[in-house]
């Protein structure tokens, strides 16, 4: 198999302006029309056509970059399944995966990926957000077809449009039907004469779009959107791909998700837990009364319901949860500790002498 950079004259590392400049310098160079009844020019112009719809593509061009083709399931050598095993043996009209005498249909356009932030309000709430991909699109000027404006493609007279051509050869079994690409028209099933100067013939170009993502309520982290139709265009006039939007939720400085429920670690004083308190409580919903009894132990929970996170199946929304952490201050100016020590004296409680700490009495037992 030809390389495809050396068929375009460019380097591996080449820019996709690079890429396109090199193409149609050299689609020009080769055109048929051009070259007329010039086999070797018409092969070479093939090769750049097919180099160029590889290396124009980037999901395309990294997985020709890592397995040396660009044919889905290549790091698998039965990625294509049964179907095309017996496909191999019987032809594709075996009923096994094939597609029979058929016309041949434009290829669907690649599936594509991106991913999007999102903040624990988008989650809770929903919302819209927009995302910006690079991806193939459908040529405007030749509207996909890959064909000058003026011009249509015509029908491959090697393959008559099944864009397949099929074998028959004895063998010890008997006639096997093989059946194998055209290389005319390389399986597409039409011939192009006359090449749309934008696209170059591939019926589509490689542009940045913006799409917009509604956000379900309750979606989690990792949760992978599917927006049908919106990945890249196929290759002259072929149906769009589909495009996968991964969610990326951020960390919320006060709350973190359980499930549906949203979990808060509450530090409350150990003054207000001792002699209780009524505290304005911010949820993301606006601003609830939270009522601290006195004696509150740490590990006591408070619940919230319905001001957690929505269910995605269903109605209603999880809780959320209050768990109180007894603050206890490690620094004490003179008036404070003076207050405590009255306070430990009432309750006839014994304490450490002002300024000796328990590690200092550690210390003082082993010096």
């Amino acid at each position: 198999m030809a390389d495809h950079y050396q068929t375009l004259g460019v380097e591996r590392g080449a820019t996709d302006e690079e890429i396109k400049r090199a193409y149609k310098k050299l689609a020009r160079q080769y055109h048929p029309d051009l070259n007329p009844k010039d086999a070797t020019a018409e092969a070479r112009f093939k090769e750049v056509a097919s180099a160029y719809e590889v290396l124009a593509d980037r999901e395309r061009r990294a997985r020709y970059d890592r397995f040396g083709t660009d044919a889905p399931g290549a790091a698998d050598p039965f990625g294509g399944g049964l179907g095309d095993i017996f496909e191999a043996f019987f032809g594709s009209g075996s009923g096994f995966g094939g597609q029979g005498q058929g016309r041949a249909s434009s290829p669907r356009g690649e599936d594509i990926e991106a991913h999007v932030d999102l903040d624990l309000e988008d989650v809770v709430f929903g919302g819209e957000r927009e995302i910006k991909v690079r991806t193939a699109v459908r040529c405007e000027p030749c509207d996909g077809s890959g064909a000058a404006p003026g011009t249509r493609p015509v029908v491959c007279d090697e393959c008559g449009g099944s864009g397949q051509v099929r074998r028959v050869r004895q063998s010890v079994l008997g006639q096997m039907v093989t059946a194998s690409a055209c290389r005319t028209c390389g399986g597409a099933g039409e011939r192009i004469e006359t090449p749309c100067d934008e696209c170059g013939g591939v019926g589509r170009a490689i542009e940045q779009r913006t799409y917009k993502v509604e956000v379900p309520v309750g979606v989690d982290d990792g949760t992978t959107l599917r927006l049908g139709g919106r990945g890249a265009a196929g290759m002259r006039g072929g149906p769009h791909g589909d495009l996968y939007v991964h969610v990326r939720v951020r960390p919320h400085p006060i709350f973190h998700r359980d499930g549906d429920d949203l979990v808060h670690a509450l530090y409350v004083p150990f003054t207000q837990v001792a002699l209780g308190a009524e505290l304005a409580y911010e949820t993301l919903d606006g601003v609830e009364n939270l009522v601290i009894p006195r004696g509150t132990e740490s590990g006591t929970e408070f619940r919230f319901r319905n001001c957690g996170v929505p269910h995605v199946n269903g109605r209603g929304r999880g809780d959320l949860r209050v768990e109180v952490v007894v603050d206890v201050p490690d620094e004490l100016d003179d008036h404070q500790e003076a207050l405590l020590r009255e306070l430990a004296e009432a309750r006839g409680e014994e304490v450490a002498e002002s300024g000796q700490g328990l590690f200092s009495r550690i210390k003082s037992a082993f010096s």
